[in-house]
């Protein structure tokens, strides 16, 4: 005899309620609702799965157990970078951010808003400040969607369809941009100078043109390199009438210059470093940032807070700027698609930008700046290692173990034996640079976690 049974995971499996709702759409056995596919594409064996969890202590039981075999950066030394690193976040960030009306929350509507337009709106103008613009929209899904946004709307603006990208991008970033922005852009990648590792302007120049909307490059880049010719190749640009988009980590902008100090029209990153943990791949929040033109203001596919006064004499109400240029409220004739937004993590960037102010991030950028050249100098005095690029870097690093006759992948092997994440291996990432890894030290790396990892480097090259 055929069990029926209410499963506590699937909605609606009481009987009753199952026969109730059957009745009420005319259905007398369940198999009417499928006999419109072929009897060949139905599967009638029985799915090769392990049992259903019947409780919630079976459940979280069961999740534990997979849970605990990741391997935790709380519990390992990290110096992986690479899009995602690990930066410490006060306490009070995560208090505030897992607030009810901030956490549930979905979009902040009127109806439903306590606050968040008002928090969304410090979020813009801490970030304008940092930033050194006017405008900064709310948190979207990552920095590969920011910049692949701003290429789209230097698109627009222009009215031409070929992008210079800097072939220091990251492949995965790239990945994103070639894929948002080809069907209606064409990419064309500018060299970097292997010895600096900065953007080759001879190589620029022979390719920039007139048909060219845009240039985008990374300061500092994803190797780690800070571009010092920023005015250079914004000045380049716009000679040829076209826009100059600039991706940067925003933690780095408490000593370094804001882009728009050096020509950038529109500047995009992720907001990750900015008091948000790294949550096993990143709780990233891509932002795009102009100035107050109206060329650039409407080209924006995501959602402008702004403020302004209400109905009540004295009253300022926060809400959308200029909302029919969005897909929400033009759909599909918005300009580009726009949903989920990542707005909470733009919430514990503003926590976080509130508690460090102008002097703390410049402290913050001293600290990172310091310990990151102490590992690039121990790191280059091991036998047989390098350090790639002679420029300047900020956080990330490219180390060359070519000369150790050591793979990248077996040293982070080791390494990982001895609780250490090692550096991201761009062995088939980048031509020329074969066994070299990407580190990243931040202000969380104490001189003792460089040292080991100077330790262990030293005892597995010296295993070769």
């Amino acid at each position: 005899m055929k069990r029926n049974r209410v499963h506590p995971y699937i909605p609606n499996s009481e009987p009753v309620i199952k026969r109730l709702m059957m009745e009420e759409i005319g259905v007398k056995d369940i198999e009417q609702l499928y006999e419109d596919i072929p009897e060949d594409l139905r599967f009638r064996g029985k799915m090769d799965i392990p049992p259903a969890l019947s409780s919630e202590m079976e459940l979280k039981r069961h999740v534990e157990r997979v849970l605990s075999k990741n391997i935790s950066c709380e519990e390992y030394i990290g110096f992986l970078g690479g899009g995602c690193a690990p930066h410490y976040v006060p306490a009070i960030v995560d208090e505030i951010v897992q607030r009810s009306e901030f956490l549930t929350a979905y979009a902040g509507e009127p109806y439903e808003d306590h606050g968040r337009f008002q928090a969304l709106f410090e979020y813009t103008s801490l970030m304008g400040e940092l930033l050194d613009v006017d405008v900064v929209n709310v948190p979207t899904y990552d920095w590969g969607q920011a910049c692949s946004t701003s290429i789209r709307m230097a698109g627009r603006i222009t009215g031409r369809r070929t992008a210079l990208v800097a072939d220091t991008v990251s492949p995965d970033r790239l990945s994103v941009i070639r894929n948002y922005c080809e069907p209606v852009m064409s990419i064309v990648l500018v060299a970097h100078d292997p010895e600096t590792g900065m953007l080759d302007l001879a190589d620029l120049k022979v390719k920039c043109d007139d048909t060219v909307a845009a240039v985008y490059f990374e300061n500092p880049s994803y190797l780690g390199v800070i571009e010092e010719q920023g005015s250079e190749i914004s000045a380049i640009l716009h000679r040829h009438g076209g826009l100059c988009v600039v991706g940067v980590d925003p933690i780095s902008l408490g000593l370094l210059k804001p882009p728009s100090q050096y020509g950038a029209d529109i500047a995009c990153g992720d907001i990750q470093a900015l008091g948000n943990h790294m949550y096993f791949g990143g709780a990233l929040g891509g932002f795009i940032a102009t100035r107050d033109e109206e060329r650039f203001v409407m080209e924006y596919p995501s959602r402008l807070f702004g403020i302004a006064r209400t109905n009540v004499e004295g009253e300022w109400g926060f809400g959308d700027v200029a909302y029919d240029r969005t897909s929400f409220g033009v759909r599909e004739e918005g300009k580009e698609f726009v949903g989920t937004a990542s707005a909470l993590h733009g919430i514990a960037a503003a926590v976080y930008l509130s508690l460090m102010g102008p002097e703390g991030m410049r402290e913050l950028n001293r600290t990172i700046i310091q310990k990151s050249r102490y590992a690039m100098k121990k790191i280059a005095e091991l036998k047989g290692v390098d350090i790639r690029f002679k420029a300047s870097h900020f956080k990330e690093f490219t180390v060359d173990f070519s000369a150790t006759g050591k793979r990248v992948e077996e040293i982070n092997r080791e390494l990982l034996k001895r609780g250490i994440f090692g550096g991201k291996d761009l062995s088939e990432e980048f031509d020329g640079l074969a066994e070299c890894a990407l580190y990243c030290v931040t202000e969380v790396h104490a001189k003792e976690d460089i040292d080991a990892l100077v330790g262990a480097l030293q005892e597995i090259i010296a295993n070769s």
